[in-house]
């Protein structure tokens, strides 16, 4: 058969294998769950725009500023501003977010991104079905009375429990539902962020705290991420969130300020941190109702925006002036400072929204400052400030979240900055190594092998590279008897022994049976039989071995499929040879010991 026929018959077995039906299904499903994300966008987008229209802007008078990406979608009105309006108006929204949140979807409180994360881990990637929609209208109501929050962790919800009520009710498994359910956290934050590449890369790198990827998440996510994108764009209009002058990294000198900068940053994001999850906690310890709760971090929210109005809502607006130099030292300060204090109050006292806005505005605006600080000391190399609140805004997310690669992308995407690839690499890597043990997302894990939904993997394939010959010091030299001993003359042994399992040899002294003490249970108690009945007549003569070339995870398939507690070990090439017994439980043991050993830090990055 010539090379075409061969192609042709290759290419005829592909499709009646049923591979591409299977992989049919599976972009279907994504792109169904891209479709969905994209529409939860525009709806959650569209909510705030009215939100912020009629609270913000109709009451209080106050018209938030936007990036060069978005456009307000109602005409401003002639309200005054307002700062006593401003000072309460946070209080009212958090008081009934509270209320929807704690009487429908408790666990909807906080950023949604850390829910996501923690469903992926802990509960199969099962999310309840009302939670995205609670969600969605806490978040708008948060955001939209002036409270200091992200409009990720609702999306991310969005997608997220869309793909996990998608993948149960197809009766999904389990590693299906986590994966469908974080291809729609990619979707839900590639396509409101406008960076379809960097959501996708989150989604699988936001998930551990090393620098891991959930590799099974990728594809998947990257085509809803895609698709989520493009229906948002439809709608929006394409382009980036940010705009930006199109700054080039050029002078090598720039990297020491650079390097300054990621200090500075890193020491912001553990004030952050800390902050944050010291409000958290401060407000758990509370003994009111968990409703009046939000209230309260209003309140003391709309304390602060009556002095810094600007660091209430979403505070793009600012950023985006930052990047073209427009906001001085002062205000970009007190900015990031005010942002930190209103974020954690707004959410950490139980109100809802995402973590990952506040960050990029903080971190843009620390940049700003240590940008617009060397431009005066020595303008001759760093010459444009604004490339500062760019790799500020990467930076700093990195530092809070464990995700260098993705933010690297995502702020790329969001400015249309390529050409700062470097310095943010630079910073973005110091950041991640000196604050890796501080984390904004407290229910990420190590790595896989701290992952409940890889536990069963990992122990499979740890036990696959190990043999029984690494045991040999762990096998028991244990004591046999003869076939034809008289069961009269065992009960002297036995009766002077703990060993549970006896081997049997026959007259060649070769290894031909086995048994334990149940299998004795019923000739022990009969008295007459006890000279009548030889080890031959109760010893299992089908016996399961192991070999020292055998791998611990089929020895523990085969314990577990007899429901036994040791096998007996015999030479590789003479199974008559028996060696001695190898028991579950030491088996186990040694994997914990392997497993606890590689989990020892080795030469840990400074903190």
């Amino acid at each position: 058969m010539d090379k075409k026929g061969t192609y042709l018959t290759r290419l005829t077995d592909w499709f009646s294998s049923g591979e591409i039906a299977h992989a049919g299904r599976w972009l279907f499903r994504f792109v169904l769950i891209g479709i969905i994300a994209g529409l939860g966008s525009i709806l959650f987008h569209y909510l705030c725009e009215l939100g912020v229209h009629f609270f913000l802007d109709a009451l209080a008078g106050y018209r938030p500023g936007t990036p060069a990406g978005e456009h307000h979608l109602f005409s401003p009105t002639d309200t005054p501003f307002n700062r006593w309006i401003l000072l309460f108006l946070p209080a009212a929204g958090g008081l009934i977010s509270g209320w929807l949140v704690y009487t429908f979807a408790p666990e909807a409180e906080g950023h949604g991104t850390d829910a996501a994360i923690e469903a992926y881990h802990q509960k199969g990637g099962y999310i309840r079905g009302r939670v995205p929609i609670i969600k969605t209208i806490t978040s708008a109501i948060t955001l939209t009375t002036g409270g200091s929050g992200g409009r990720e962790g609702p999306i991310a919800q969005i997608g997220a429990g869309f793909g996990s009520f998608l993948a149960t009710k197809m009766n999904l498994s389990d590693r299906e539902r986590r994966i469908m359910m974080a291809a729609g956290v990619g979707a839900g934050v590639g396509s409101i962020f406008r960076a379809p590449l960097a959501g996708a890369l989150f989604a699988a790198e936001v998930l551990y705290r090393d620098p891991e990827f959930e590799s099974d998440v990728i594809i998947p996510a990257g085509i809803s991420s895609v698709v989520a994108y493009c229906i948002f764009c439809l709608v929006f209009g394409w382009g980036s969130l940010f705009d930006s002058p199109g700054f080039k990294f050029q002078n090598p000198l720039e990297l020491g300020p650079y390097v300054v900068l990621a200090v500075v940053l890193v020491l912001t994001s553990i004030f952050y941190v800390k902050t944050f999850y010291g409000v958290t906690r401060l407000f758990r310890r509370f003994r009111i109702p968990n409703h009046i709760k939000p209230a309260i971090g209003g309140l003391i929210t709309g304390i602060i925006g009556f002095f810094l109005p600007y660091t209430l809502a979403f505070g793009y607006g600012l950023a985006q002036k930052a990047i073209f130099n427009e906001v001085s030292i002062s205000i970009l300060f007190a900015l990031a400072v005010g942002k930190i204090l209103t974020t954690s109050f707004s959410i950490g006292s139980g109100g809802s929204g995402g973590v990952f806005g506040p960050s990029v505005v903080i971190g843009g605006a620390m940049g700003g400052v240590v940008g617009k600080l060397f431009h005066m000391i020595i303008p001759g190399v760093v010459t444009a400030p604004g490339t500062f609140v760019i790799v500020g805004m990467a930076g700093f997310f990195t530092a809070v979240s464990n995700t260098p690669i993705s933010t690297i992308i995502f702020v790329s995407e969001m400015t249309n900055s390529y050409h700062l690839l470097l310095p943010s690499l630079l910073v973005c890597s110091i950041c991640y190594l000196i604050a890796q043990r501080w984390t904004i997302y407290e229910k990420q894990v190590k790595n896989r092998v701290d992952s409940p939904a890889h536990a069963g993997e990992f122990m499979m394939d740890i036990l696959q590279t190990m043999k029984v010959g690494d045991l040999m010091h762990l096998v028991k030299n244990v004591s046999h008897v003869r076939e034809d001993m008289a069961f009269s003359q065992f009960k002297k042994i036995f009766s002077a022994t703990k060993q549970h399992y006896f081997p049997v040899m026959n007259r060649e002294n070769r290894f031909c049976g086995i048994f334990s003490s149940t299998d004795i249970r019923e000739v022990i108690f009969t008295i007459h039989l006890e000279d009548l009945v030889v080890m031959r007549d109760i010893m299992v003569s089908d016996i399961i071995v192991t070999t020292p070339l055998e791998d611990l995870n089929t020895v523990l398939l085969k314990l577990t499929r007899k429901n036994i507690d040791a096998l007996p070990v015999v030479e590789v090439d003479d199974h008559g040879v028996f060696v001695g017994l190898l028991y579950r439980r030491d088996v186990i043991n040694h994997y914990n010991r392997v497993v606890q050993k590689m989990r020892e830090p080795k030469d840990s990055p400074p903190s």
